[in-house]
């Protein structure tokens, strides 16, 4: 007898072409691997087993498949006629931008030294640049020095330490412990306002919700009015150069997208400095605010409502999420 026909190899009776069976039930699964910083573990095509996605231009199928939180997908165009083996490609989405710099949809970039970012569909996500260090190789420390115990790291190996220590840094500090709902609340520090003057949008990420889910949060922010003439008119006190807070004579209807609030409010903004220091918000609250809308009915926003500035010599950009990011 000659041995089968393999499933792939041959036209079938009807002239289509057999594609190669990759699953297989019962589910076998290995270990569950250790994926590298932003490759995604998740299930395989079959259903079964834990897996680390593929990633762009890797092959795929139907049990291998492509990372869905990088927005790709398999691409079987090259494998006419069986569609059997794919490369994973990006789909076609908007980019993304980031203080004025337009990044394309599946995009890599370094604007950071400390992060690599991805763009995915309108959408940054970074991974730390330096590799963590192994547990088995800790830097030394010797002893007979005039500080005991003194650590002899060179300074690749202290920036391999900061990669293990993220929440350390500023932008990964967290905060307090509360609970909610059996939730423990979590939460990133907000972003910068989007715009310097005027009304803009600052954003976190939060599961401060009723379904304890890490979600984006917006808030409005209105940092100071874009009227250079007002800004003229702020007194400093004599003997300084800066004035970290004033306000307008009046209070005034906020304007946002053409929709005006159903109040009048008196907000306090950030003031100027003779010198080169900027002033940013140092303390503030949430509060909500209702816009009315020409023939278009109300809607409304979370906004924050400044109550300290403090000047400082470091002015970031609006828009730089790495703006409180530094080494310790």
């Amino acid at each position: 007898h000659s041995p089968p026909e393999q499933l792939g190899d041959k036209p079938s009776e009807t002239g289509e072409v057999q594609r190669k069976e990759v699953c297989h039930w019962p589910c076998r699964c290995p270990p569950v691997p250790a994926c590298t910083p932003g490759v995604s573990l998740v299930k395989d095509g079959c259903g079964c087993c834990k897996v680390c996605a593929k990633q762009a231009g890797e092959p795929c199928n139907e049990a291998d498949v492509c990372d869905p939180h990088k927005g790709l997908y398999c691409d079987y165009s090259e494998d006419e006629p069986r569609y059997e083996t794919g490369l994973c490609a990006y789909l076609v989405a908007v980019g993304c931008e980031l203080n004025g710099v337009y990044y394309a949809n599946g995009q890599t970039f370094q604007p950071n030294p400390l992060y690599k970012c991805l763009c995915v569909s309108g959408t940054i996500g970074c991974t730390p640049v330096f590799t963590p260090r192994l547990a088995g190789s800790p830097c030394a420390r010797v002893t007979g020095r005039k500080k005991p115990g003194q650590s002899i790291c060179g300074l690749g190996q202290h920036k391999q330490l900061q990669s293990t220590n993220y929440r350390l840094m500023s932008a990964y500090r967290s905060l307090p412990l509360v609970m909610k709902r059996k939730c423990l609340i979590q939460a990133t520090p907000w972003t910068p306002c989007s715009r310097t003057c005027g009304i803009g949008i600052s954003s976190r990420v939060t599961n401060d919700n009723r379904k304890c889910e890490m979600k984006k949060e917006k808030r409005l922010c209105f940092i100071q009015p874009c009227l250079t003439s007002m800004l003229k008119k702020i007194k400093i006190p004599k003997g300084k150069t800066c004035q970290p807070t004033f306000q307008l004579p009046t209070a005034e209807k906020l304007v946002f997208s053409g929709c005006s609030t159903t109040q009048r409010y008196k907000l306090t903004f950030c003031g100027v400095c003779l010198d080169k220091r900027c002033c940013i918000p140092n303390k503030s609250k949430m509060i909500t605010v209702q816009f009315e809308c020409p023939n278009e009915g109300f809607f409304r926003w979370k906004m924050m409502w400044i109550t300290s500035c403090v000047c400082q010599r470091i002015c970031s950009a609006p828009g730089d999420i790495f703006s409180q990011l530094k080494l310790l």
